[in-house]
């Protein structure tokens, strides 16, 4: 049932997979920078952002997250920024995967997963996620929790019923992995573990990505395109950033549904207060405590 809660569009610009590397998928930084302007421009609320070293290859060093904060905000963008902190094919292990929230951004994403070979899924150990998310709570930053099949929801609702994360959860359901296939059924299912008062929206690679955002759009959710989860357009049309967000929120539009604004994205995310992104470490980083070793 359509309601009148405005759409969030997720820009997901690009990525550490190495198969979505070529076409129009942005990877120095002033081409991250000049996509997530475009992708701002076009109407997305919130902007989730790889970093690179300077020969191309997945980074989460803060450092190397410090050009593309300062050029978004350099160029007016008022986005949430979504940093992605993962495990960048195995590059980066331990605490090093979540360096880049000594930048304190409004919104990381919580890996209740990473992936394995060819398309399995590896858990991540309870204990870890703990670990993490009592780090990112020293911080003020929110999560987003991703979950790339159903136990993974069942998990963030541990940590929830053990006090360390609080309703309204945010979730990305993950498509496509090991245990949870790119299907309507798979994702009605994996809706109906979320709670009602949560934020949700799906994450999917290729084709399945356009019918996945309708099937969000219709069942009150929110949405996520992007360069980092499919380079196509239409089958064989390359796609940009820009159009894959000007097509979603070409279609919110003919469904009647306002398009959140960055800052009533932020009122339905619930994102703390006073935490944008800053590339000062004057307070310490709590990340440097931790000592579990990341899957």
């Amino acid at each position: 049932m359509l309601t009148d809660t405005p759409v969030i569009v997720h820009a997901a610009l690009n990525g550490a997979r190495a198969w979505w590397d070529g076409a129009a998928v942005p990877v120095a930084d002033e081409h991250v920078v000049a996509d997530a302007l475009t992708a701002w421009d076009a109407g997305a609320a919130v902007i989730h952002l790889q970093a690179r070293e300077p020969d191309g290859t997945p980074s989460v060093r803060a450092e190397r997250y410090v050009p593309l904060v300062e050029g978004i905000r350099a160029g007016g963008c008022d986005a949430i920024l979504n940093l992605a902190c993962g495990p960048c094919e195995g590059r980066a292990i331990g605490v090093d995967v979540y360096d880049c929230a000594r930048l304190r951004p409004e919104l990381v994403s919580l890996d209740c997963g990473t992936p394995g070979a060819g398309h399995a899924t590896m858990d991540q150990p309870i204990e870890v996620l703990r670990e993490l998310v009592a780090a990112f709570t020293k911080t003020a930053t929110s999560l987003q929790i991703e979950c790339t099949k159903a136990s993974h929801v069942l998990t963030a609702l541990q940590l929830r019923d053990e006090g360390l994360l609080s309703d309204p959860l945010r979730f990305q359901l993950v498509l496509g992995a090991e245990g949870a296939p790119a299907t309507i059924e798979q994702a009605l299912y994996m809706r109906s573990l979320v709670p009602p008062d949560a934020v949700w929206s799906i994450c999917t690679h290729g084709g399945a990505q356009l019918r996945l955002n309708m099937l969000c759009l219709i069942a009150d959710g929110h949405i996520r395109t992007g360069l980092a989860d499919n380079i196509w357009l239409v089958e064989d049309v390359p796609a940009t950033n820009g159009e894959l967000v000007e097509r979603v929120v070409r279609i919110v539009d003919e469904l009647d549904r306002p398009l959140a604004t960055p800052d009533e994205a932020r009122e339905i995310l619930c994102l703390n207060e006073a935490n944008a992104p800053r590339v000062d470490d004057e307070d310490g980083w709590p990340g440097d405590q931790l000592q579990s070793q990341v899957a």
